[in-house]
């Protein structure tokens, strides 16, 4: 009698044993409910901000040191209150000179952060084109190898007046948003002779970030 109940004990024990590693096996393969993620790809976009409005740039990714050393300089708030120094009606704004923040308008278009850039030229993919921007730079004189301006940059008011440069200068980036203001800024008072507004046209530059759907949404532009 007292071994059946034992065996009825330990066949029992057994049925219970096997029982708890059922149910655990069977939690262990229940794969845990997955979370939506969002994967859309961020990108960066500079901002420029200034009394006639805002305008959105994008930094193309096929120059690349332009595109790191701008990024850099906004990132730093470099830009920030130096002045669109020279303005040409069908042709370009030119800013990005930190000599435009003192007092002293003459020295304007002559500073910069102490480096050059080397050009990235490209005709086959950038031209000078209506809001395209491209790299300052000293002349072929001084600079046979065109290496750009370290901050100066410009937009192209006229695609027909500034083709011209084409092979000249690198072209880094494009107008996303906002070409009206290079509109507005280019029509201000400016001095016959420099070029340079009578009135100073500071600008506040920013690196905001924008996914891929928001770029395409805010500015029908698709980023690569």
């Amino acid at each position: 009698m007292f071994e059946k109940t034992l065996l009825y004990m330990k066949n029992r024990y057994l049925i219970i044993v096997m029982l708890f590693v059922f149910a655990s096996c069977t939690k262990e393969e229940t794969p845990a409910p997955q979370m939506p993620t969002n994967t859309d790809t961020v990108e960066k976009v500079i901002q420029i901000n200034t009394s006639y409005g805002t305008m959105y740039m994008w930094l193309y990714k096929e120059t690349p040191l332009h595109r790191a050393n701008f990024l850099g300089l906004a990132d730093t708030n470099f830009f920030d209150n130096t002045t669109f120094h020279r303005i040409i009606s069908n042709f370009m704004i030119q800013g990005g000179d930190p000599n435009s923040k003192d007092m002293d308008p003459n020295n304007d278009g002559t500073g910069g952060p102490g480096y050059t850039i080397p050009a990235e030229i490209d005709t086959a993919k950038f031209r000078h084109k209506r809001g395209e921007v491209a790299a300052a730079r000293l002349g072929n004189a001084q600079n046979p190898l065109k290496a750009s301006s370290g901050s100066q940059f410009y937009i192209c008011h006229s695609t027909s007046g500034t083709k011209g440069l084409d092979n000249e200068y690198t072209v880094f980036g494009k107008i996303l948003s906002g070409i009206q203001v290079v509109d507005s800024i280019i029509k201000q008072p400016k001095n016959a002779t420099t070029n340079r507004p009578l009135s100073d046209i500071k600008m506040d530059v920013n690196v905001v970030e924008k996914t891929r759907q928001q770029l395409r949404a805010e500015f029908n532009f698709e980023a690569n």
